[in-house]
């Protein structure tokens, strides 16, 4: 065979009747064959066990193999589900029906890895300071990052969603007082910046774990070009009539053509400075990260923002763009323009992720 259908299905649970129904799987595959598709494999989406009686029905109804009916359930932890289906013996079926002669795999590793998620001890308290913090899953991926460093750091990572739009220095203490780290993640415009701005000088003036990414590291660099004596500073995104755009269009972009048209994605090599907290995490010279941004690091401020004591620890390997800034002084107060958080894996989290997340646990551990 070199084509197999696999449909997933709902089963579900009425509480007044006690009772999981099996029309709505029957309807949706008979919608299929009618389409002249025939579902080689069902996978039942359920809260809680089916059984067998269960299996055994849509079986005879779908017109599927017995053991093609696997059951896929609500699990605490959303890592336990290729063990879950390997122990439903999903994949020695898969193989089977493609005529697939496949070693077992070998989930060692995963098992091992869901072990350490499930018995970990410590706990860290993250800001996650965005505009876009009603809908979490608009920060997903750094989100995920995060807590792919704690499975490797023994870490709970305790988020607390915070609207820039209402932070002020006013309320910042009493916002940002119980943290243990602060992360402002990427996005675009205008909104809810200075409540960014707020965050990343109360990280710095109380010496809190910062991890600035895309549009966070050109927070940072804002902030810290403010308190370095330039009060207009900001973005040209932001403000275009500042005379001080520490962040802003490089030569060879332009704002007159389509707003995809200069956008940076993709791939981008860097070469890290020696003894910055960069090369620390990172352990190498070079590194390649995927980027998605369309300002940058103004290079007519380079001398003054290392003279008022800012690291350019990232150059790409030309030395023309600026690709990541931080304080050296610090355990971690780090800004990168690309975004680490596409690369972290839960097996393998991203070095940047596991060294924020590394000092926020120091900062915890001293409370």
């Amino acid at each position: 065979k070199d084509a197999l259908c696999v449909h997933l299905t709902y089963v579900p649970y009425l509480a007044a009747a006690g009772e999981l129904k099996t029309k709505p799987t029957q309807h949706s595959v008979r919608e299929l064959q009618a389409m002249g598709i025939s579902p080689n494999i069902i996978v039942l989406r359920a809260d809680g066990p089916v059984g067998n009686d269960i299996k055994r029905k849509i079986s005879m109804f779908c017109n599927v193999k017995p053991d093609c009916v696997i059951e896929n359930l609500t699990i605490p932890y959303l890592y336990e589900a290729p063990l879950m289906l390997e122990q439903a013996n999903f994949s020695a079926v898969v193989c089977r029906e493609l005529g697939l002669d496949a070693p077992e795999p070998d989930l060692a590793e995963w098992s091992d890895m869901v072990t350490r998620i499930k018995t970990r001890e410590k706990e860290v308290h993250i800001g996650l300071v965005g505009k876009y913090v009603q809908l979490h899953d608009a920060y997903l991926s750094v989100a995920e990052a995060m807590r792919h460093a704690g499975y490797t750091l023994n870490t709970h990572i305790r988020i607390h969603w915070i609207d820039s739009e209402t932070l002020t220095e006013a309320n910042a203490g009493e916002t940002l007082g119980s943290l243990d780290g602060i992360i402002v993640p990427g996005g675009f415009g205008g909104r809810g910046i200075e409540g960014m701005i707020v965050a990343v000088q109360y990280a710095r003036e109380h010496h809190v774990p910062f991890f600035g990414i895309c549009l966070g590291m050109q927070i940072m660099v804002i902030e810290y070009a403010r308190q370095a004596g330039l009060r207009d500073a900001n973005s040209g995104e932001f403000d275009a009539a500042t005379p001080n755009k520490v962040i802003d269009f490089m030569p060879g972009q332009s704002n007159n053509i389509d707003k995809g048209g200069t956008l940076r994605l993709g791939a981008y090599p860097c070469r890290i400075q020696p003894g910055t907290t960069m090369a620390r995490c990172y352990g190498t010279e070079l590194i390649s990260e995927r980027h998605r941004h369309r300002y940058e690091f103004n290079n007519d401020y380079r001398d003054i923002m290392q003279a008022a004591g800012l690291t350019l620890s990232g150059l790409s390997p030309d030395g023309s763009l600026v690709e990541t800034v931080e304080l050296s002084d610090r355990p971690f107060f780090v800004g990168v323009q690309y975004h680490p958080e596409f690369k972290s894996r839960p097996n393998r989290a991203h070095p940047l992720f596991r060294g924020f997340i590394a000092a926020a646990l120091e900062k915890a551990e001293t409370r």
